[in-house]
Protein backbone atom coordinates (compact mmCIF):
# COMPACT_ATOMS: atom_id res chain seq x y z
CA UNK A 1 0.00 0.00 0.00
CA UNK A 2 1.52 3.48 -1.06
CA UNK A 3 1.51 5.71 1.62
CA UNK A 4 -0.32 9.43 1.57
CA UNK A 5 1.25 12.16 3.12
CA UNK A 6 -1.21 13.48 6.24
CA UNK A 7 -1.48 16.60 4.00
CA UNK A 8 -2.59 14.57 1.08
CA UNK A 9 -5.67 13.05 3.27
CA UNK A 10 -9.54 13.90 2.73
CA UNK A 11 -12.09 14.46 5.86
CA UNK A 12 -13.68 11.10 4.77
CA UNK A 13 -10.11 9.43 5.85
CA UNK A 14 -10.99 8.49 8.88
CA UNK A 15 -7.92 8.89 10.31
CA UNK A 16 -8.11 12.68 9.76
CA UNK A 17 -12.11 13.13 9.92
CA UNK A 18 -11.21 11.57 14.02
CA UNK A 19 -8.39 13.95 14.28
CA UNK A 20 -10.14 17.15 13.36
CA UNK A 21 -12.84 16.28 15.40
CA UNK A 22 -11.42 15.34 18.19
CA UNK A 23 -8.92 18.37 18.67
CA UNK A 24 -9.52 20.43 21.42
CA UNK A 25 -11.16 23.87 20.67
CA UNK A 26 -11.57 22.92 16.73
CA UNK A 27 -13.48 19.65 16.70
CA UNK A 28 -16.88 21.08 17.85
CA UNK A 29 -17.34 23.74 15.91
CA UNK A 30 -15.65 22.07 12.59
CA UNK A 31 -18.51 19.42 13.74
CA UNK A 32 -21.32 21.97 14.19
CA UNK A 33 -20.55 23.60 11.17
CA UNK A 34 -21.42 20.32 9.05
CA UNK A 35 -24.34 18.77 10.41
CA UNK A 36 -25.62 22.61 10.41
CA UNK A 37 -25.27 22.13 6.78
CA UNK A 38 -26.28 18.46 6.78
CA UNK A 39 -29.51 19.12 8.80
CA UNK A 40 -30.30 22.50 6.60
CA UNK A 41 -30.65 24.43 10.18
CA UNK A 42 -28.53 26.10 12.68
CA UNK A 43 -26.64 23.83 15.43
CA UNK A 44 -25.45 26.29 18.57
CA UNK A 45 -23.40 24.12 20.45
CA UNK A 46 -21.93 20.36 20.54
CA UNK A 47 -19.92 18.41 22.58
CA UNK A 48 -17.52 15.79 20.96
CA UNK A 49 -16.89 12.26 21.97
CA UNK A 50 -13.93 10.76 19.73
CA UNK A 51 -14.26 7.23 18.91
CA UNK A 52 -16.82 6.34 21.50
CA UNK A 53 -16.71 2.52 21.96
CA UNK A 54 -20.03 0.58 23.34
CA UNK A 55 -18.82 -3.36 24.14
CA UNK A 56 -20.68 -6.44 23.96
CA UNK A 57 -23.52 -7.36 26.22
CA UNK A 58 -20.83 -10.72 26.62
CA UNK A 59 -18.07 -11.42 25.45
CA UNK A 60 -18.91 -13.53 22.60
CA UNK A 61 -21.13 -10.30 21.34
CA UNK A 62 -20.62 -7.78 18.79
CA UNK A 63 -19.39 -4.41 19.70
CA UNK A 64 -18.80 -0.86 18.00
CA UNK A 65 -16.64 1.86 17.61
CA UNK A 66 -18.10 4.93 16.36
CA UNK A 67 -15.87 7.32 14.37
CA UNK A 68 -17.47 10.44 15.94
CA UNK A 69 -20.18 10.93 18.23
CA UNK A 70 -21.50 14.11 18.76
CA UNK A 71 -24.59 15.38 21.61
CA UNK A 72 -26.20 18.53 20.90
CA UNK A 73 -27.99 19.83 24.36
CA UNK A 74 -31.21 21.32 24.09
CA UNK A 75 -33.49 22.81 26.73
CA UNK A 76 -36.34 19.89 26.00
CA UNK A 77 -34.29 16.54 24.46
CA UNK A 78 -30.54 16.19 23.75
CA UNK A 79 -29.90 14.66 20.44
CA UNK A 80 -26.86 12.22 19.74
CA UNK A 81 -25.11 12.33 16.37
CA UNK A 82 -23.12 9.53 15.05
CA UNK A 83 -20.76 10.64 11.87
CA UNK A 84 -19.83 7.72 10.23
CA UNK A 85 -17.73 8.50 6.88
CA UNK A 86 -17.41 5.12 4.99
CA UNK A 87 -15.02 4.62 2.08
CA UNK A 88 -15.80 0.67 1.47
CA UNK A 89 -18.58 0.10 -1.06
CA UNK A 90 -17.74 -3.46 -1.43
CA UNK A 91 -21.28 -5.29 -2.71
CA UNK A 92 -21.33 -7.21 0.39
CA UNK A 93 -21.15 -4.33 3.22
CA UNK A 94 -23.34 -2.22 0.96
CA UNK A 95 -26.24 -4.48 1.17
CA UNK A 96 -25.71 -4.69 5.26
CA UNK A 97 -25.78 -1.12 5.41
CA UNK A 98 -29.43 -0.69 6.56
CA UNK A 99 -28.40 -3.48 9.29
CA UNK A 100 -25.47 -1.99 10.20
CA UNK A 101 -27.43 0.91 11.22
CA UNK A 102 -29.89 -0.69 13.22
CA UNK A 103 -27.33 -2.29 14.98
CA UNK A 104 -25.50 1.56 15.60
CA UNK A 105 -29.09 3.07 16.94
CA UNK A 106 -29.36 -0.06 19.34
CA UNK A 107 -26.35 0.16 20.79
CA UNK A 108 -26.69 3.66 21.48
CA UNK A 109 -29.88 4.08 22.38
CA UNK A 110 -29.26 1.04 25.28
CA UNK A 111 -26.58 3.36 26.48
CA UNK A 112 -28.54 6.51 26.43
CA UNK A 113 -31.20 6.12 29.02
CA UNK A 114 -30.32 5.51 32.43
CA UNK A 115 -31.83 3.02 34.85
CA UNK A 116 -35.13 4.14 36.40
CA UNK A 117 -36.21 7.03 33.54
CA UNK A 118 -38.82 7.37 31.62
CA UNK A 119 -38.65 6.36 28.03
CA UNK A 120 -39.91 9.85 26.98
CA UNK A 121 -35.88 10.77 28.13
CA UNK A 122 -34.97 8.84 25.20
CA UNK A 123 -32.45 10.55 23.30
CA UNK A 124 -33.17 11.66 19.68
CA UNK A 125 -30.22 9.55 17.98
CA UNK A 126 -29.00 10.77 14.26
CA UNK A 127 -26.71 8.72 12.14
CA UNK A 128 -25.04 10.30 9.61
CA UNK A 129 -23.20 7.72 7.42
CA UNK A 130 -20.90 9.83 4.76
CA UNK A 131 -19.94 8.05 1.55
CA UNK A 132 -18.04 8.21 -1.83
CA UNK A 133 -20.58 5.42 -3.25
CA UNK A 134 -24.01 5.42 -3.68
CA UNK A 135 -25.45 3.20 -0.88
CA UNK A 136 -28.69 2.93 -2.54
CA UNK A 137 -28.26 2.67 -6.27
CA UNK A 138 -30.55 5.51 -7.30
CA UNK A 139 -27.75 8.47 -7.41
CA UNK A 140 -29.37 10.95 -4.67
CA UNK A 141 -27.28 12.72 -2.92
CA UNK A 142 -29.64 12.52 0.43
CA UNK A 143 -31.03 9.28 1.51
CA UNK A 144 -33.45 9.76 4.78
CA UNK A 145 -34.67 6.82 6.69
CA UNK A 146 -37.15 7.34 9.19
CA UNK A 147 -39.90 4.84 10.78
CA UNK A 148 -43.39 5.07 9.14
CA UNK A 149 -46.56 3.11 9.65
CA UNK A 150 -46.94 1.19 6.35
CA UNK A 151 -50.67 0.81 6.80
CA UNK A 152 -51.17 4.82 7.25
CA UNK A 153 -48.48 6.53 5.73
CA UNK A 154 -49.79 9.75 6.73
CA UNK A 155 -49.36 8.69 10.34
CA UNK A 156 -46.61 10.96 12.16
CA UNK A 157 -44.80 8.24 14.09
CA UNK A 158 -41.89 9.86 15.59
CA UNK A 159 -39.42 7.39 17.70
CA UNK A 160 -36.66 9.98 17.67
CA UNK A 161 -34.24 7.87 15.13
CA UNK A 162 -33.28 9.00 12.03
CA UNK A 163 -30.41 7.15 9.89
CA UNK A 164 -29.15 9.81 6.89
CA UNK A 165 -27.03 8.63 4.15
CA UNK A 166 -24.55 11.47 1.80
CA UNK A 167 -23.69 10.27 -1.22
CA UNK A 168 -21.40 12.93 -2.23
CA UNK A 169 -21.94 12.30 -6.04
CA UNK A 170 -25.69 12.03 -6.24
CA UNK A 171 -27.56 14.91 -7.88
CA UNK A 172 -31.69 13.57 -7.73
CA UNK A 173 -33.44 15.36 -5.06
CA UNK A 174 -32.10 18.40 -5.98
CA UNK A 175 -29.63 18.69 -2.79
CA UNK A 176 -28.65 21.96 -1.66
CA UNK A 177 -25.94 23.46 -2.73
CA UNK A 178 -24.25 23.94 -0.02
CA UNK A 179 -24.53 20.26 0.81
CA UNK A 180 -22.89 20.15 -2.43
CA UNK A 181 -20.56 21.99 -1.45
CA UNK A 182 -19.57 20.07 1.85
CA UNK A 183 -19.62 16.61 0.71
CA UNK A 184 -17.14 17.56 -2.41
CA UNK A 185 -14.64 19.11 0.15
CA UNK A 186 -14.94 16.02 2.49
CA UNK A 187 -13.99 13.85 -0.33
CA UNK A 188 -11.27 16.57 -1.65
CA UNK A 189 -10.24 18.76 1.17
CA UNK A 190 -8.33 21.01 -0.95
CA UNK A 191 -8.44 24.73 -0.24
CA UNK A 192 -10.04 25.04 -4.19
CA UNK A 193 -12.85 23.22 -2.77
CA UNK A 194 -13.51 25.51 -0.20
CA UNK A 195 -16.26 27.38 -2.13
CA UNK A 196 -18.11 29.45 0.89
CA UNK A 197 -17.38 30.75 4.11
CA UNK A 198 -18.29 27.72 6.36
CA UNK A 199 -15.86 25.56 4.06
CA UNK A 200 -13.43 28.10 4.32
CA UNK A 201 -13.55 28.35 8.06
CA UNK A 202 -13.51 24.71 8.42
CA UNK A 203 -10.45 24.53 5.65
CA UNK A 204 -8.29 26.63 8.04
CA UNK A 205 -9.30 24.54 10.90
CA UNK A 206 -8.31 21.37 8.85
CA UNK A 207 -4.99 22.60 7.95
CA UNK A 208 -4.07 23.77 11.60
CA UNK A 209 -4.90 20.19 12.38
CA UNK A 210 -2.49 18.28 9.55
CA UNK A 211 0.26 20.91 10.87
CA UNK A 212 0.12 19.69 13.90
CA UNK A 213 2.95 17.80 15.11
CA UNK A 214 1.22 15.16 17.51
CA UNK A 215 -1.09 14.90 14.88
CA UNK A 216 1.71 13.70 12.34
CA UNK A 217 3.21 11.50 14.56
CA UNK A 218 0.40 9.50 15.70
CA UNK A 219 -0.68 9.46 11.30
CA UNK A 220 3.32 7.80 11.13
CA UNK A 221 3.09 5.30 14.18
CA UNK A 222 -0.69 3.74 12.69
CA UNK A 223 1.05 3.53 9.18
CA UNK A 224 3.71 1.97 10.73
CA UNK A 225 2.16 -0.37 12.53
CA UNK A 226 0.42 -1.27 9.52
CA UNK A 227 3.42 -1.48 7.54
CA UNK A 228 4.97 -3.98 9.80
CA UNK A 229 1.98 -6.20 9.78
CA UNK A 230 1.26 -6.34 6.18
CA UNK A 231 5.33 -6.96 6.35
CA UNK A 232 5.12 -10.01 9.06
CA UNK A 233 2.52 -11.59 6.30
CA UNK A 234 -0.18 -11.25 9.19
CA UNK A 235 -2.62 -9.90 6.45
CA UNK A 236 -2.72 -12.35 3.67
CA UNK A 237 -4.80 -16.01 3.51
CA UNK A 238 -5.59 -17.70 6.16
CA UNK A 239 -4.08 -15.44 8.44
CA UNK A 240 -6.47 -12.73 7.22
CA UNK A 241 -9.23 -14.91 9.26
CA UNK A 242 -7.09 -14.42 12.31
CA UNK A 243 -6.94 -10.72 12.21
CA UNK A 244 -10.56 -10.33 11.33
CA UNK A 245 -11.36 -12.99 14.95
CA UNK A 246 -8.80 -10.68 16.61
CA UNK A 247 -10.57 -6.93 15.70
CA UNK A 248 -13.92 -8.69 16.71
CA UNK A 249 -13.14 -10.17 20.27
CA UNK A 250 -11.38 -6.31 20.53
CA UNK A 251 -14.54 -5.17 19.63
CA UNK A 252 -15.84 -7.09 22.61
CA UNK A 253 -13.92 -5.50 25.34
CA UNK A 254 -11.21 -8.80 25.70
CA UNK A 255 -7.48 -7.20 26.46
CA UNK A 256 -4.91 -8.86 24.53
CA UNK A 257 -3.89 -11.11 27.03
CA UNK A 258 -7.34 -13.05 26.95
CA UNK A 259 -7.22 -12.93 23.12
CA UNK A 260 -3.51 -14.40 23.13
CA UNK A 261 -4.91 -16.94 25.42
CA UNK A 262 -8.17 -17.57 23.82
CA UNK A 263 -6.60 -18.06 20.47
CA UNK A 264 -3.11 -19.23 21.75
CA UNK A 265 -0.90 -16.56 19.94
CA UNK A 266 2.00 -14.45 20.82
CA UNK A 267 0.40 -11.65 22.69
CA UNK A 268 2.87 -9.34 20.87
CA UNK A 269 1.45 -10.17 18.06
CA UNK A 270 -2.16 -10.02 19.18
CA UNK A 271 -0.84 -6.45 20.64
CA UNK A 272 0.07 -5.34 16.85
CA UNK A 273 -3.27 -6.68 15.49
CA UNK A 274 -5.07 -4.50 17.93
CA UNK A 275 -3.38 -1.31 17.07
CA UNK A 276 -3.76 -1.55 13.49
CA UNK A 277 -6.14 1.00 12.19
CA UNK A 278 -7.32 1.00 8.59
CA UNK A 279 -6.42 3.86 6.48
CA UNK A 280 -7.95 3.73 2.49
Amino acid sequence: MQKRNLEELNLLDDFLMGSVLSYPGIGPEVCRRMVSIILNREIKQIRIIPQKVYFGADTDKHGIRLDVYAEEKADDLNTVYDIEPDKDGRESLRLALPKRARFYHAKIDADSLASGEDYGKLKNVIVIFICPYDPFQLNRMVYTIKSCCVEEPGLVYEDGARTIFLYTKGIKGNPPAELQRLLQYLEDSREENAKDADLMAIHQMVQKVKHDREVSLEYMKIFERERLIREDGYASGKEAELVEIIRRKQQTGLSADDIAEWLELDKKYVEKVMKLKELS
